[in-house]
């Protein structure tokens, strides 16, 4: 089986690392951009089969990130942020988010979500179903 690549987009040095530690002990190969540019430079340097962003970064936000890469990519897209106000999850989600979980969250539970999307994607993906 192919490892997942994915492309996780978090300044907070605390969440970082623990971040990084269960995707990988979890099989994904884990990507770590901590700016909105390095974000940019990473997604057009390699192929990603999820994104996670924050919102706020320190040079932009994760709605910038999100705006560019739906301009050229369906890649599955899950917010992680300490933003819970509607009109944020709102935001996220008609602009092209697939998912959006609020800080603090459960590890367990973010991984759930991440291969359900994936197992979603997977499926609608190899779909060779034709509509006219």
């Amino acid at each position: 089986m192919n490892e997942k690549k994915i492309l996780y987009v978090e300044d907070d040095l605390s969440l970082i690392e623990g971040l990084k530690y269960t995707l990988e002990k979890n099989g994904f190969q884990a990507d770590n951009a901590r700016t909105v540019k390095e974000a940019y430079q990473f997604f057009q340097g390699g192929r990603y089969d999820l994104l996670l962003l924050d919102i706020t970064l320190p040079d932009g936000t994760g709605f910038d990130i999100c705006k560019e890469v739906r301009k050229t990519s369906a890649v599955p897209l899950i917010y992680l942020t300490a933003s819970d106000e509607e009109i944020s999850i709102i935001r996220g989600l008609d602009m092209g988010g697939d998912d959006y979980i609020t800080k603090p969250f459960k590890l367990g539970e973010v991984l759930s979500r991440i291969n359900a999307l994936l197992r979603r994607f997977a499926q609608f993906n190899k779909s060779d179903i034709i509509l006219e």
